[in-house]
């Protein structure tokens, strides 16, 4: 169990670059919650694994969210006029990548097409007119981690849109010992401060209130307590989340 919560803190604690929206009319039968098992670019990135979350008016709505390159994500780069410098590369820890023949790029926090852009731009002073197609390869899938008195506590692939309901139904439903009123909901702002939300399911199943519930968004993690908690902070340092988060429950 605390090794589980080290993967788990430490995943959202250092992850959380990566990460974003947060409604049904169903029975809450269908959720079946209770039991145990139950280098400059001229460009200016955004936070890496989130949405641009640009509206496209021409719809009348908001369109899905450009994805965001993150750290370890694995990109293809191919140049129609000069293959030779063609290259798989992977962006570093820092959020670098290393071109060949030309000097690093910071790709994190960029769309596909601004990194394309930049790589451009990088090539000027090598390639006349550079032509590049850029693909990602390999990139880590959004997820969200649930703890605390569920069924199966871990880190979850997050599939399309999923509200806390179905957040915790995924992770084995409520324990016996769950506090149902008080499930928290931590959330990143930036690379230091995380949200706290608490949300009172056990209310919101009775009253069938099932439009309420936040939606999930990357990076997300989810904490059922046992006991109750008096008082909560609505923004946190990562530290301090270790108040509310034991070691002991994971």
């Amino acid at each position: 169990m605390a090794a589980l919560m080290q993967v788990c803190v430490a995943v959202f604690a250092q992850e959380g670059q990566k990460q974003q929206n947060l409604g049904s009319n169903t029975e809450s039968s269908r959720y079946g919650l209770t039991g145990a098992g139950a280098g400059s670019t001229g460009m200016t990135a955004a936070k890496p694994g989130q949405a641009d979350g640009m509206g496209n008016s021409t719809l009348g709505g908001q369109r899905r969210p450009l994805y965001r390159l993150i750290r370890s994500d694995v990109v293809a780069l191919s140049f129609t006029l000069s293959p030779e410098f063609d290259q798989v590369i992977t962006i570093q820890p820092d959020g670098y990548v290393f071109l060949k023949d030309a000097a690093p790029l910071l790709a994190q926090g960029l769309t596909l097409e601004e990194f394309q852009l930049a790589v451009r731009r990088a090539y000027t002073g090598y390639l006349h007119d550079p032509q590049v197609a850029v693909a990602l390869k390999e990139f880590e899938h959004p997820y969200f981690v649930a703890g605390g008195e569920v069924g199966r506590p871990g880190k979850y692939e997050l599939r399309g849109d999923t509200n806390l309901i179905e957040a915790v139904q995924i992770a084995g439903g409520f324990t016996h010992e769950a506090k149902h009123s008080q499930v928290l909901l931590f959330r990143h702002v930036n690379d230091d401060l995380v949200e706290a939300r608490v949300f009172n399911l056990k209310k919101m199943l009775r009253e069938k209130n099932l439009s309420e519930p936040a939606q999930l968004r990357p990076g997300d993690l989810i904490f059922v307590p046992q006991n109750s908690i008096s008082k909560i902070d609505r923004y946190l340092t990562k530290p301090s989340m270790s108040m509310y988060v034991s070691p002991t429950q994971f």
